[in-house]
């Protein structure tokens, strides 16, 4: 099964801002870069199924780039649940566990959230789900984090201190095989 998983496009944050779960609108660029990610999904035949975190920015998205069709949103492709310190830019928070996460974000939680490893197993099981299905193509409209814990998953990268630095620009796309 190949699988295409899509990054929504640029959000209408303050940069540093932490904003895993919260539901965050879409730059006023939208337009320009859904095209961009639509005019690229075009060299896909037709997806058997459709895949899309719940948060509008992932959402949006896949309605433009494939109009009429009907993900399935699923709430384990959500971002990382970044707890107490959502919507705060990370220099204005003001908790003594920063710190720690900053010395080893690939396995402390953030406060009142979660690890990386809680988030990687929640991305894993929706895949050992989707392993089940016949499908042959299949399209998922998520975030950089689920994009990461997907190329952990299908061996692409190592799930080390270096992971992140395969992230998937806005509106960029990455492809398994399952």
């Amino acid at each position: 099964m190949i699988v295409v998983l899509i990054r929504h496009t640029s959000v209408d944050v303050p940069p540093g801002t932490c904003y895993g779960w919260s539901d965050v609108p879409v730059k006023d660029t939208f337009v320009d870069e859904a095209e961009e990610t639509r005019l690229n999904l075009q060299k896909y035949p037709a997806f058997d199924h459709v895949y899309c975190s719940p948060l509008t920015r992932a959402r949006l998205l896949a309605a433009y780039c494939l109009p009429g069709v009907r993900p399935t949103l699923d709430p384990r492709l959500k971002e990382m649940n970044m707890g107490d310190w959502e919507m705060q830019r990370y220099e204005e928070i003001d908790d003594p566990h920063l710190q720690e996460w900053y010395d080893d974000y690939m396995h402390q939680p953030t406060t009142n959230g979660e690890s990386f490893p809680e988030m990687y197993a929640r991305v894993a099981s929706f895949f050992d789900e989707l392993r089940q299905h016949d499908y042959e193509r299949v399209a998922i409209f998520a975030h950089g984090g689920v994009l990461i814990c997907a190329g952990i998953y299908a061996g692409l990268f190592a799930a080390d201190e270096h992971a992140f630095e395969h992230i998937t620009p806005y509106g960029g796309a990455i492809e398994i095989e399952l």
